[in-house]
């Protein structure tokens, strides 16, 4: 496997997996013990970088991935995440929450569930508007020098609050939705990133499996998939989209690869510091994304998806606007 640097000085594999699906949002859980084969599968395989959050369940991921991660705690990085307002039972309640005694007492919760001492990325699920970005890099930062933190993130913030927080306390990565389905980092995020020394670490990567080709406007979600409710997915969205999935399609022909590994390799080669983080719950699927390591597309065939897909416009929002009201900030 081979790896990339987050920040000046955090080396993970150049693929991480995604752990969010395995509990929730995607449609209903999987089975846990499959689900700990798949990690450890993962790990087999090369991967180094896990992620997970609070809020996945909550908790019921994060407990998934401290049982999973336990035996290879050493060989691995765990990202995690706060910033919704859930209580110790697990209730969640409206809205945001990193107040900075907030912050401290779910980090040493998420520390007994993943079974660890540490964690090695803590991200700012999203940005609060409540609480100033230098006080939650400060709480952050108090964390680190404690050393139950060793890495601090940014989810889907705007660049003004990403030079605020790096200001007090490094950023090592910045996590924000980012494909050739949706491209909004390019026009401010990478800028910002590359300035200053950050790495970017998209989810979504395959479109939330739209570019893998397996979805089109007859695909029938189950009732609890996240997906019913963004606007991208509605069947007349996904009939318009279909054209980007053509492109790819077409690239991964030419290069006798699957639409998913040439959607990989694109961000893999936008810059040497992007690390994507597909999920799945299927071990054939990880393998078939672990192949876009390897896979080089040459300036032609980057030219090319780039040519065709300016010609596109892609139709529905990304995500439902309350969802969307969270972002950017």
């Amino acid at each position: 496997m081979k790896t990339r640097r987050l920040g000046n000085s955090l080396e993970v594999s150049a693929l991480g997996l995604g752990c969010m699906s395995m509990t929730a949002v995607y449609g209903p859980a999987s089975d846990k013990a499959e689900m700990v084969k798949l990690i450890h599968g993962a790990h087999d395989r090369g991967v180094s970088l896990f992620d997970t959050a609070e809020a996945y369940g909550p908790f019921l991921n994060e407990e998934l991935v401290g049982e999973a991660l336990a035996p290879i705690r050493e060989e691995v990085v765990i990202a995690t995440k706060f910033g919704f307002d859930i209580s110790p039972s697990g209730e969640r309640k409206p809205g945001l929450n990193s107040r900075p005694d907030h912050i401290r007492e779910v980090v040493e919760a998420a520390l007994k569930r993943l079974k660890t001492d540490r964690i090695d990325i803590l991200y700012q699920h999203r940005v609060d508007p409540e609480v100033p970005i230098e006080d939650v890099a400060g709480a952050v930062k108090a964390l680190i020098i404690e050393g139950k933190v060793k890495h601090f993130g940014l989810s889907e913030p705007g660049v003004e609050t990403i030079r605020r927080a790096h200001a007090v306390q490094p950023v090592t990565a910045v996590q924000s939705e980012y494909s050739l389905f949706y491209r909004g980092p390019e026009a401010e995020t990478l800028p910002v990133l590359e300035e200053l020394g950050i790495g970017f670490v998209p989810f979504s990567p395959l479109g939330a499996g739209f570019l893998t080709g397996k979805i089109d406007e007859t695909t029938k979600f189950d009732p609890t998939d996240f997906r019913n409710l963004v606007p991208r997915f509605s069947p007349e969205a996904c009939r318009a989209n279909m054209a980007l999935v053509d492109i790819v399609k077409s690239v991964a022909a030419s290069k006798g690869a699957t639409p998913a590994q040439v959607a990989l390799a694109w961000l893999l080669a936008q810059k040497p510091w992007i690390v994507p983080i597909p999920g799945t719950t299927k071990l054939h699927r990880l393998e078939e994304n672990l192949g876009a390591v390897d896979l080089i597309l040459t300036s032609d065939d980057l030219q090319q998806i780039e040519d065709a897909s300016a010609k596109l416009k892609i139709q529905g929002e990304r995500l439902p606007e309350a969802f969307l009201k969270m972002t950017g900030r």
